[in-house]
């Protein structure tokens, strides 16, 4: 069966299929779509998820068919999270595909992601073998007519009411990329909270973005600027910017780092980690550095730190939370704290 991506949502509302395979180079819009496949077997049970990630010929598909037997040991529902580099994944991928839609295990939910698939692909063998077992949803790109609809969409699923001119004016600085909208409409709540957004809250929002503001300070401490850091977050607190937003955004990089960290060790590779968490182009370069320049201990240590700011900033210990903010901000960057 083939969905669009708006029809997920209602038919997994519905109930599950047996296999999702999820195709598209929108990033923003394909991870979405697979982060809601999860989400729904969460909820229907699938309390187990294992991940393979075909990076390449040396894949062995036989550790699919190792996996989907291994299912039958446990007793609890588990998802088989399939991440193709490429879908063009050779006689082996293929037939190892086929064979699992032919004969899928019992309690199991495979989700596989890959690539656009091009007119030749979609009529692979395993792609329709999958199609007949399940659900298959192509990720087209969201451009022309369609971008401005898609950006009042979003803004008002999460409780933002564009005034006339606004949406015009958003798309206009985003450029086509979803990752950046998606990315400016979240600072639009979390700068102004739910309600109408003016031309003049949306220009204030963009004129921040050229000072000093908490996601330029996240990107200065990825990119390794200790010293601006600490400048940024003197401004920030100059300007009134309360110390839990500065929290928010740190915690919610770190922990994001700390999940990405993790892949990589696991063997993952960056460029696939980058795709799979949604960071777009313009930022690769500056998680790249911080990926490469703190390893999976330090993000779970600053985790804990994030936490203990949230207990200061909360009165629930003594401290000076801005200070902890700094320390944190500079412990990205690469700077040990005092202590630290």
């Amino acid at each position: 069966m083939r969905l669009r991506i708006d029809q997920l949502a209602s038919h997994l509302d519905r109930g599950l299929a047996p296999a999702y395979l999820i195709s598209g180079d929108e990033p923003l819009q394909a991870a979405e779509a697979a982060d809601a496949v999860r989400r729904a077997a969460g909820q229907g049970g699938y309390t187990e998820r294992e991940v393979l990630d075909v990076q390449g010929a040396g894949f062995d598909w036989a550790r699919l068919r190792a996996a989907a037997d291994s299912l039958s040991l446990f007793a609890q529902r588990r998802v088989l999270d399939l991440r193709l580099a490429s879908a063009a994944i050779g006689a082996p991928g293929s037939d190892a595909l086929s064979a699992y839609a032919a004969n899928p295990p019992p309690d199991t939910l495979l989700l596989v992601a890959c690539p656009r698939l091009d007119r030749k692909q979609a009529g692979l063998r395993w792609v329709k073998a999958l199609d007949a077992l399940g659900v298959l949803v192509q990720v087209w790109p969201v451009e022309g007519h369609r971008l401005g609809p898609w950006i009042e969409q979003r803004m008002r699923s999460r409780g933002l009411v564009p005034e006339p001119g606004v949406v015009q004016m958003l798309a206009e600085r985003i450029e086509g990329n979803l990752l950046a909208a998606a990315q400016e409409i979240d600072k639009l709540l979390l700068l102004n909270g739910p309600g109408v957004v003016s031309a003049e809250v949306l220009a204030d929002a963009v004129a921040d973005s050229a000072r000093f503001d908490v996601f330029a300070l996240v990107d200065a401490a990825l990119e390794g600027r200790a010293a601006r850091c600490l400048r940024m977050l003197d401004a920030l607190s100059a300007e009134g910017v309360a110390e839990p937003v500065v929290l928010w955004a740190l915690a919610r990089e770190i922990r994001q780092l700390a999940a990405m960290a993790h892949e990589l060790a696991a063997g993952a590779t960056a460029e696939r980690v980058l795709v799979a968490h949604r960071v777009w182009d313009k930022r690769k370069p500056a998680v790249r550095a911080g990926l490469d320049r703190l390893p999976l201990a330090r993000w779970r240590h600053l985790l804990q730190a994030c936490a203990c700011a949230d207990r200061v900033i909360k009165g629930r210990e003594t401290g000076v939370g801005w200070r902890l903010l700094g320390d944190i901000a500079v412990a990205i960057s690469g700077v040990r704290p005092p202590g630290g």
